[in-house]
């Protein structure tokens, strides 16, 4: 396991001390916690980037008719603003 130093100011120390208190937890442990949730969904969001850049470069487009689906489903016409 590896320590290393995170400079925080002041509000989020705070922050993060209250929180730490209310769940009985160290504040490292809630720093871990948060490291690994951050890391979970940057790399999440990488490897999909990824994989529609790989699809791209195949030429694996969506058709228009596909788009048009999946816009029909969120917009309704008419509709103003």
């Amino acid at each position: 396991m590896t320590a290393f130093t995170v400079r925080l100011d002041d509000e989020k120390t705070r922050r993060l001390d209250l929180l730490a208190e209310k769940l009985d937890r160290p504040r490292s442990y809630l720093a871990a916690q948060a490291i690994d949730d951050y890391l979970a969904r940057e790399e999440w969001q990488i490897a999909e980037i990824e994989a529609g850049m790989a699809e791209a470069d195949r030429g694996e487009f969506a058709s228009a008719d596909d788009l048009a689906r999946v816009v029909a489903k969120y917009v309704t016409p008419g509709r103003e603003g």
